[in-house]
This record gives C-alpha cells, sequence and structure tokens, in this order.
C-alpha cells in the first residue's frame, strides 16, 4: 500500500508540476537529457539501459523482496501518469512560477519516493541506485541521492542556463531530505529479511 501510494503522488507531482515548470530533476531523468542534448541518444533507450543497471545492482544487494516491490512501485507509477495525462493540468500558471513549481514538486517528490523507499522499492533506478549506495557505504540516504544528483546538474551546466539548474538542485536537496526522513530504517529491514531468508533457506 505504500508503495501504490507512493507511486501515485511521484506520478502526480511529476505530471502537474515538473512537467509545466521546466524544472527537472538530477540523477538518471537528468543523465537522459544530458546524453540526448550531446550523443542524441534517445532517452528511452538511455533511461532503460541505467534503470535496468540499477535494477540489477538492487537485487544483488538488497535481494528478492526489493525486486517485487520496486515492480509494484515503478508499475504504480506508470500507470497512475497514464491516468493523469487523460485530465488537464489542474495548475497551469505553475509555468510562470518557477520558483513555486521547486519547491511544490520536491515536497511530491519527496514523499512519493520516499514511500516507496521506506516500503523496501524503488519507484525508479535513481532511487534504486541511491538505496545501493547507501547500503554499501553506510551512509544516510540523503546523501547517496544528493551525490549523484550534483554529479548529474554539474554535468548539465553544459547545456543548461545557471537559473534553471539552481531551481534544480533547490527541488533535489528538499526532495533528498524528505525522502531520508520517510525512509527511517527501511534499509535495515530489507537487509534483515534477506537475512533470514537466506537462513530459511540453509
Amino acid at each position: 500500500m505504500l508503495c501504490i501510494a507512493g507511486s501515485a503522488i511521484l506520478s502526480f507531482g511529476l505530471y502537474n508540476i515538473h512537467a509545466l515548470s521546466g524544472v527537472t530533476e538530477g540523477g538518471i531523468l537528468g543523465m537522459t537529457l544530458l546524453l540526448n542534448h550531446w550523443l542524441h541518444l534517445s532517452p528511452a533507450v538511455s533511461g532503460f539501459l541505467m534503470n535496468a543497471a540499477c535494477y540489477i545492482l538492487g537485487w544483488r544487494m538488497l535481494g528478492r523482496s526489493f525486486v517485487y516491490y520496486s515492480i509494484v512501485a515503478g508499475g504504480g507509477f506508470s500507470l497512475f501518469y497514464a491516468v493523469f495525462e487523460q485530465f488537464p493540468p489542474i495548475w497551469p500558471q505553475l509555468a510562470d512560477m518557477p520558483l513555486t513549481a521547486a519547491l511544490v514538486g520536491a515536497v511530491f517528490v519527496g514523499v512519493g519516493c520516499g514511500l516507496c523507499v521506506r516500503a523496501g522499492g524503488a519507484p525508479g533506478g535513481d532511487d534504486a541506485l541511491a538505496m545501493v549506495v547507501s547500503k554499501a557505504v553506510g551512509c544516510d540516504i540523503r546523501w547517496a541521492y544528493l551525490a549523484s544528483d550534483l554529479i548529474v546538474l554539474a554535468l548539465s551546466l553544459s547545456y543548461l542556463d545557471f537559473k534553471r539548474i539552481a531551481l534544480s538542485l533547490l527541488t533535489v536537496l528538499l526532495s533528498g531530505q524528505i525522502i531520508g526522513l520517510l525512509q527511517k530504517n527501511s534499509l535495515a529491514r530489507i537487509t534483515r529479511r534477506r537475512e533470514m531468508s537466506r537462513e530459511g533457506r540453509e
């Protein structure tokens, strides 16, 4: 239920806020736009490959339950986004209010992703990568999100103006903090479930 609720909140925010404002995210979304600009590589291809690689890493390090919850979260996101696309945006004025869009968008992304991560799944490759890095390095998931986002946003300065990057940075900073607050001890629970499953098989 947490994954379904989180994916609904995330897709609502991306459709009604990010898609209108031009404020982007870091991580894989930002990297697909970067590769498309410089290498003319379709985001459909690059996004699929990078997301797949992150999910494989997540499966190897976080176990089978991670894959199950991620399927629910990712599938729910696609389903809800398709539903929201059937209706006009509820607040079209946000297109002319980038700062407000950055703040409100961060709340939707943070809460949506945070609920999915708390349940043990990842709605996107970015989230899977952050969970893997957090577990491997032993750092708070907020810093794992921030590190990947900062790298991508820094590279994106090669083709985006500073104002848009600054607003995007504001969004990823806030959303990452919200995700970290909601996540709490979910990675520890995933690890315990995986160890219990391994002991049961032995």
